[in-house]
């Protein structure tokens, strides 16, 4: 199997054309290498994964053609431990520093600009 395939299938991707993109743009490595889209996916191989800001850390655990629901993707791989801590910790940090409007962007809303005319008149 396609490791393109395979990364759609385990939902790391939103579509087959993104995993092969990102696979050929080196997001994607098998024990620190580069691989190609056409790459051969076994039982036990171990990947690191970039999607965004987060890597992914790993080791694959069966093989499905089909993309299927979230929890049967779930069932496709195993992530490092220590991996996830690293993931789970950029999520908190990026939520500790995220600001009082979030990342929304354009005008604010009529509740959001009043919201601002009142946190003004306070200070």
């Amino acid at each position: 199997m396609r490791i393109d395939k395979w990364l759609w299938a385990a939902r790391f991707f939103k579509t087959r054309g993104l995993a092969q993109t990102a696979v050929a743009g080196g997001k994607v490595k098998a024990n620190g290498e580069r691989v190609k889209p056409a790459r051969a996916v076994a039982p036990g191989d171990r990947f690191s994964i970039r999607t965004g800001e987060f890597e992914w850390l790993i080791t694959v655990k069966a093989l499905s053609s089909q993309r299927g629901p979230a929890e049967t993707a779930r069932k496709l791989y195993e992530e490092d431990e220590a991996g996830r801590a690293q993931r789970l910790a950029q999520v908190a940090d990026r939520r500790a520093h995220a600001s009082v409007w979030g990342e929304r962007k354009g005008r604010p809303t009529k509740r959001e600009r009043r919201q601002m005319e009142r946190w003004k008149e306070e200070g």
